[in-house]
């Protein structure tokens, strides 16, 4: 028989999320892995393949968790204006959380980084640009059912918001609190362009 692991690969998994989270790809090392894990290196290249593979996993993981929200509320509202308005809350509340590191770990992980995690980098901005690209599938509902007026800058707007989310990581990161950012969220709601005048 095959001897069990002596390690709970889930929980190992949640404490290499945070790390990652906490510093960022390249500034975690393995064995500042390792010890946040409570594993040796071995058991890591073992249960996981190797650092850039422990990570991928961890962004997988994060989306399901902790950056669910986003996919959540952009299903489930009835309108662009508030699937995207409740993104921003939403956001506003997550990134500042005390309960794990502020910010997004999509928006922070890969910042600063070298020629070495080009790859890294790749595979965060992809998810990015996929996350533009739902808040954009929002927007042009709205134009579609006449919420918005038919000449709306669906690009521009995805990219002015997904801009905006992106700015609230970095604030949260620099200590901004919950009422800072739902002042942002506000300020940028304000933003979403004037509804088409209905002609009776």
């Amino acid at each position: 028989m095959a001897r069990q692991r002596a390690f709970d690969r889930e929980a190992a998994l949640e404490s290499a999320l945070l790390a990652f989270w906490r510093h960022g790809y390249e500034a975690t090392s393995v064995a500042e892995l390792t010890t946040a894990m409570g594993i040796r290196p071995p058991s890591l290249y073992a249960a996981f393949g190797d650092k850039r593979r422990l990570f991928e996993e961890a962004v997988r993981r994060y989306q399901e968790t902790y950056g669910a929200f986003t996919t959540l509320a952009l299903a489930e509202e009835p309108t662009g204006r508030a699937a995207i308005e409740r993104v921003l809350r939403e956001a506003a509340a997550e990134y500042a959380s005390p309960d794990h590191p502020s910010g997004c770990l999509i928006i922070t992980a890969a910042v600063n980084c070298g020629p070495e995690s080009a790859e890294v980098e790749a595979l965060l901005r992809d998810f990015r640009e996929e996350a533009k690209a739902a808040l954009r599938r929002r927007i042009d509902d709205d134009v579609a059912a006449g919420r918005l007026p038919a000449g709306t800058d669906a690009a521009g707007l995805a990219t002015f918001y997904a801009s905006v989310i992106q700015g609230m990581s970095t604030q949260s990161r620099d200590g901004a609190s919950h009422t800072d950012l739902l002042a942002i969220a506000t300020f940028a709601m304000s933003a979403w362009p004037s509804s088409p005048v209905s002609r009776h």
